[in-house]
């Protein structure tokens, strides 16, 4: 067995860590390439990667995703100092001579029906995303997961013409925890798993 992090480290990166509704503070590019650089390295099935991030920052790009958001996720996520739109790219397996090229697992997916490659392209994405918000952790930053969204404009104004399609947003930034909602218990591990 490997050593275990300190628990201040798992506190960071688990205990105490919520979804964040409100957000200070200012991000620049070295920490979004930092956070980039580690959130790539988790793994997900054959090294497909079909995660794709935006880091939406600037004015005109929040003014670009604001006519997709939610009512109750606009005020925060234009007030947020970035946000990642995370995408699935659906030819993700042209990438696999890089990514996994010990054998041809490009030919595994490629002419696969959109429903298969839409299944793995997601579940590898949402594998992604939370690596994305350990990563974000790890670096001192709140986050704030969201799917109150409008797929279709999200994809329009950020991924017209390519085959990547929007999945989920994540606001970053430093949490007020004045705008924290009340902690809710956790399930238990009686109520949530099981060992067989």
């Amino acid at each position: 067995m490997t050593d275990t992090l300190p628990d201040a480290a798992l506190d960071q990166l688990f205990r105490t860590a919520r979804t964040h509704n409100a957000f200070t503070g200012e991000i620049d590019d070295a920490i979004l390439r930092r956070l980039h650089d580690l959130a790539k390295l988790g793994p997900t099935e054959a090294n497909t990667c079909p995660a794709r991030f935006v880091f939406v920052r600037s004015r005109e790009a929040k003014e670009k995703l604001g006519p997709a958001l939610s009512e109750g996720n606009y005020a925060k996520t234009m007030a947020a100092p970035v946000t990642v739109i995370v995408g699935h790219d659906l030819r993700f397996y042209d990438k696999l001579p890089v990514l996994f090229p010990h054998v041809d697992a490009k030919s595994w997916f490629e002419g696969s029906p959109e429903e298969r490659l839409q299944r793995v392209a997601l579940r590898g994405s949402s594998m992604q995303t939370a690596y994305l918000i350990l990563a974000a952790r790890a670096l001192g930053l709140d986050t704030g997961p969201m799917t109150g969204f409008d797929n279709a404009k999200v994809d329009a104004a950020f991924f017209a013409g390519t085959p990547v399609r929007s999945n989920i947003l994540v606001n970053l930034g430093r949490g007020d925890p004045a705008a924290l909602y009340p902690r809710s218990p956790r399930l238990s591990f009686d109520e949530a798993a099981r060992i067989e």
